[in-house]
């Protein structure tokens, strides 16, 4: 894939995870992505892992903040999302449905920042880019693929993010009691939303990274301690994909997109 450099407001470009053995969670990554890692630390003496693929930036690890793990929710991968101007953003949340959960502040000179909840629950970070523009590969193995809306109101969540980030969507179906929504920045497709099949989950962002092989990448994880979490499933024109957790208890998937003919 080409490598980015910008991207525009409402496409999804950047995640990472807070989890409670940051140790273990980059082995983890590292024998399953292939990633290798930048360290770096921050103000409040904690390190930031920068994960990386051939060179260029892909995700992040990091520790939860203290206390988050007596909270009793399992570490979790967080979706950031492009915005031109935070704070203009954030004063549209509450008007949209919305919750501010953590107000705009600056990443030291990487980018500025909050976090937000859609008006089902589901929690996203918006970045406005300085130095760090997000994730400089995508779609590669190794590489976020994917950011998915899971939801039990899709119409609503899709709505709250048409009216904060001036996306549109178009639908799709995918079987004849499934619609899917698919989030768009002009002609581009960035995401997706889909109705939450386990009624007991959250309504969260599902982070999707390729792989080369699902299935094999699925073994993978069970043998280095993790879980599946969904079976491996053939999606039409789409690809074949798989939920899985890590040690930690952190959900994602993984995918190997259905190749395309070159045009």
């Amino acid at each position: 894939m080409p490598i980015k450099t910008k991207y525009p407001q409402g496409t999804p470009n950047w995640v990472d995870i807070r989890t409670n053995d940051q140790a273990a969670a980059k082995e983890f990554y590292s024998a399953l992505l292939g990633w290798e890692y930048d360290d770096l630390p921050t103000p409040d003496g904690s390190v930031y892992s920068m994960a990386t693929v051939r060179g260029q930036n892909v995700a992040a690890i990091a520790p939860q903040p203290p206390g988050a793990g007596q909270a009793g929710g399992p570490p979790t991968w967080n979706t950031y999302i492009s915005v031109d101007d935070v704070d203009e953003t954030i004063g549209k949340v509450a008007e949209a449905g919305g919750q501010v959960l953590m107000p705009p502040f600056d990443v030291m000179e990487a980018g500025r920042m909050a976090f937000v909840a859609d008006p089902t629950g589901a929690s996203v970070a918006l970045w406005q880019a300085k130095q760090h523009i997000g994730a400089s590969l995508v779609g590669d193995p190794g590489a976020c693929l994917w950011n998915e809306l899971n939801s039990n109101d899709v119409d609503t969540a899709v709505s709250f993010y048409n009216s904060v980030l001036g996306t549109t969507t178009t639908q799709m179906s995918m079987g004849p009691e499934y619609t899917y929504t698919l989030f768009q920045v002009g002609d581009e497709q960035v995401g997706g939303a889909g109705a939450t099949l386990n009624p007991d989950t959250p309504n969260h962002w599902r982070v999707y990274f390729a792989v080369e092989d699902v299935d094999a990448s699925a073994a993978k994880v069970v043998e280095l301690g993790g879980r599946i979490v969904e079976e491996a499933m053939d999606i039409p024109t789409v690809g074949r994909m798989a939920g899985v957790a890590d040690p930690q208890g952190a959900v994602f998937s993984i995918m190997t997109p259905e190749e395309r003919p070159e045009q």
